[in-house]
């Protein structure tokens, strides 16, 4: 019996299933104590290693989508931004905008909250083993002009276009000249009906004329963005500035 254990705890090790080696001695006493069956008992076995396999996958998910950090919708403080409707935000988490290939928009000035959502919803997306990315719109310009100049943009095009979920942050911070914004057409047209985008903006729609600096351009993204788009208006103080505002609450 020594020996048979022995030669198994060695295949499991060999194997790498480390879950199965840890869990091995509990799992023999439990089988011994219950009378459980060698399936029953195999299954309880491997279920360990299989629970650990899919937490290792959700920290890569998180880890590959490049989230700009790790906030979550409980973290979020509805009471201090009360233009943003909780359930709303939950039914975004639920996933279900991605199963239907919509799009939402998170408009407002600086430090309301937008990207803390956009994170939020990437992250519950993310943990559900949906792939995932977040960038900021300026190094996505950047990225796609620099593959054009190296001759692999439509590779790189396609590779933000996989996605089922892609964040595209501060749209709209600065300027976009008019060749650049024929390539971020060029990866909204590609994801359009196919893919679920999330936008944060500080810029009302009507200004993105002036962001793209080509108002045929600007339409015809925005065409696409708004198509299948929720758009959250976030209006109130900057959450940023939430500690401060509560200070000289408390001291006045």
């Amino acid at each position: 019996m020594n020996s048979s254990y022995t030669k198994l705890v060695d295949n499991l090790e060999y194997l790498k299933l480390t879950q199965m080696v840890t869990h091995l001695d509990e799992t023999i006493d439990f089988m011994n104590n219950n009378q459980l069956s060698f399936v029953d008992a195999l299954i309880k076995l491997t279920d360990y290693e299989i629970d650990m396999k899919e937490i290792n996958m959700v920290k890569s998910m998180v880890r590959v989508a490049a989230f700009p950090h790790h906030k979550e919708i409980k973290d979020f403080d509805f009471s201090f931004q009360p233009s943003v409707n909780k359930e709303q935000i939950l039914d975004f988490i639920s996933l279900r905008f991605i199963e239907r290939k919509e799009n939402i928009v998170f408009l407002g000035s600086s430090g309301v909250g937008k990207t803390h959502l956009a994170t939020s919803i990437g992250i519950a997306a993310a943990k559900k083993r949906t792939s995932t990315y977040f960038i900021k719109c300026n190094d996505l310009i950047l990225n796609l002009k620099k593959a054009k100049l190296e001759n692999r943009l439509e590779n790189r095009l396609k590779h933000y276009a996989k996605y089922r979920l892609l964040i595209i942050d501060e749209i709209g911070y600065l300027p976009i000249d008019a060749d650049d914004a024929k390539l971020f057409f060029q990866l909204i047209d590609l994801r359009y009906e196919n893919k679920s985008t999330i936008f944060t903006t500080n810029s009302n729609f009507k200004d993105w004329a002036k962001i793209f600096q080509d108002p045929k351009i600007a339409n015809a993204i925005l065409d696409r963005v708004l198509h299948h788009a929720t758009v959250i208006n976030i209006v109130g103080d900057s959450y940023r500035l939430k500690d401060h505002i509560k200070k000289e609450t408390e001291e006045s």
